[in-house]
């Protein structure tokens, strides 16, 4: 995999943190870009990085290649394997990014990892398997894949590092009990998980969850 493009969203003061955030299925860095312009005068000091997926063939799309960071079989989190090597062949990538900005001066535990739908599920896959220290974890309407693997296979540099999970209660694509399966998952594993449901709210984001959002990364950066 060729080392990812990204939209960037610049600080406006010296730069002391990071953000890197991961979009979902079929989407580009764009799409979260907004969000980043629409907080940032609320965080003067942070840079902020959306992400590109490569294009790769997605089985649940008839095999056609669309922006994606690994492959997806089904929407049934109950019978569908998983695309583990696409989604350790990812974490690769996202360890890049994370070490990209340590490199450039900024402190690993100033740098937030968050995503949405798949970028919420590479985040705490990254999160849990990496060995940087991060500053905190962000998944909207995400889960945690390889959940039954996971203890194997994850390192314990973040297993303080605070969670934040928004998900909608009416979600169709990533169910709402997955997310809420995955918070307990974590929470059972001894992580610090704030959970946030949404009523209503389907596969998407929503003013309150962006609110939320912003005072959880306001006591974290």
């Amino acid at each position: 995999m060729a080392s990812l493009k990204a939209a960037i969203v610049q600080p406006t003061a010296k730069h002391t943190a990071t953000v890197i955030f991961l979009h979902g299925l079929g989407d580009t860095g764009l799409g979260w870009e907004p969000v980043g312009r629409m907080l940032a005068p609320a965080f003067k000091h942070v840079k902020w990085i959306f992400p590109h997926a490569p294009h790769k063939k997605v089985t649940l799309n008839m095999g056609m290649a669309m922006p994606a960071w690994y492959d997806i079989y089904s929407l049934d989190k109950a019978t569908a394997k998983e695309d583990e090597s696409g989604m350790l062949a990812t974490v690769e990538e996202i360890n890049r990014l994370i070490k990209t900005e340590i490199d450039a001066g900024i402190s690993s535990d100033k740098i937030v990892l968050g995503g949405f739908s798949q970028g919420g599920a590479m985040t705490l896959l990254t999160g849990l398997t990496t060995n940087h220290k991060l500053g905190a974890l962000v998944a909207l309407s995400g889960y945690l894949p390889l959940s039954s693997k996971i203890e194997s296979i994850k390192a314990s540099v973040n297993d303080k590092t605070p969670v934040f999970m928004g998900h909608g209660t009416d979600d169709q694509v990533v169910q709402y009990e997955w997310g809420k399966k995955s918070m307990e998952t974590l929470k059972s594993m001894g992580f610090n998980v704030t959970f946030r449901p949404y009523s209503g709210m389907g596969h998407s984001a929503c003013d309150d969850e962006l609110r939320d959002l912003s005072h959880f990364l306001s006591s974290k950066l």
